[in-house]
């Protein structure tokens, strides 16, 4: 990365110039730094919108089913047009600890890793759920 300094007329100040590129990525402009460049801020926390989605529906199963809407995990299953194996599944994420829903919400953790943990079994119990999801 090449700094240019050059004193301002007056002596007082400094001008410092960085060569940037300007990408385009996702449809957003982009600061790209010269191969070999620190970067000078960190990558902004990314929110697993699949996995908070698939927690909040959980949620909403869980809730028609307590309620009486539906009578059961397969008419669940029918009325929204999905496997039932797989609604049993999501429906397993009603039982993760409030601090994990949190950083799942919050970006406060490494997101394809917390999918991935949270898509197999988990143990039911909240502090062993801690130790073996947010370990990994």
């Amino acid at each position: 990365m090449r700094i240019y300094r050059k004193l301002a007329p007056d002596g007082a100040g400094t001008t410092v110039h960085v060569r940037l590129t300007f990408r385009r990525r996702g449809g957003r402009k982009r600061i790209v730094m010269p191969d070999g460049a620190p970067a000078w801020a960190p990558r902004p926390a990314h929110v697993d919108g699949t996995l908070l989605k698939a927690v909040a529906r959980a949620h909403r199963w869980r809730a028609m089913l307590e309620g009486g809407e539906v009578g059961s995990v397969t008419d669940l299953a029918a009325a929204e047009k999905i496997n039932a194996s797989y609604l049993a599944r999501v429906l397993r994420l009603t039982l993760l600890a409030p601090d994990i829903v949190d950083q799942i919400s919050t970006a406060s953790t490494r997101a394809g890793s917390m999918r991935n943990a949270c898509s197999g079994p988990f143990p039911p119990e909240w502090e062993a759920q801690r130790r073996a999801l947010l370990s990994r």
